[in-house]
């Protein structure tokens, strides 16, 4: 019997308005609003090899399966702009110039009710945006949060699924065995997490149509 159950959180419970599984041909419009802003006089070739220095980071690109600390990848990013501005101020506006709009699917708040008056621990796994802080997303998913007893991210748990990590860390946490864990996702990552981990998965849209595995 499963004794927790772990949502992947975006194409899962919310998504970003608009914006697709890949955001790297977004990068340049979040250069541009910080070059604006902070008035860096920056060339058109300076934002766009930061653009593409970003994408190098992009794990639907790179593939990696370890998280690195925004900063470090920003820091990295904007070695070539010559002065060094507030990493975090950078950051931050940054991601204002994506126009990000989250938007909770309708079904998320009651279904996580439900889980957690069905018995079951929940918790959330998500991998953030490359390059993306726990402080700038949490905001996005702030009603959601109170019915979940556990928050991960990848930078949390320090690991991108498919990489078991996450999973691992949940059940530590739960002081429960991988094996007790339901992992309810969207995308075939979200099942290799789940097989990697030795835990059970299904499909969001599967989930909501068998509401009979609230009580196995």
């Amino acid at each position: 019997m499963y004794k927790a159950i772990v949502f992947d959180l975006g194409g899962t419970l919310m998504e970003y308005v608009g914006m697709p599984l890949n955001w790297s041909e977004y990068y340049i419009c979040g250069f541009e609003k910080v070059n604006e802003i902070l008035r860096l006089n920056l060339s058109e070739n300076d934002l766009r090899e930061s653009a593409n220095k970003l994408k190098s980071y992009n794990p639907r690109i790179s593939k990696r399966e370890y998280e690195i600390k925004p900063e470090n990848i920003f820091n990295d990013v904007i070695a070539n702009w010559g002065e060094t501005p507030d990493i975090n101020k950078v950051i931050e506006i940054f991601f204002e110039g994506l126009n990000l709009k989250a938007n909770i699917y309708e079904y998320s708040t009651e279904l996580l009710k439900k889980c957690r008056n069905s018995g079951f621990k929940t918790a959330c796994l998500t991998d953030l945006p490359n390059g993306m802080p726990d402080y700038i997303f949490k905001p996005a998913i702030e009603r959601l949060l109170p019915y979940f007893d556990l928050y991960v991210s990848s930078q949390i748990c320090g690991a991108r699924k498919p990489n078991k990590g996450g999973i691992c860390y949940i059940a530590d946490v739960f002081e429960i065995r991988e094996a007790e864990i339901l992992f309810v996702g969207d995308e075939e990552k979200d099942f290799i997490t789940a097989l990697n981990a030795g835990c059970d998965f299904i499909y969001i849209s599967d989930f909501l149509k068998n509401e009979k595995m609230l009580y196995l």
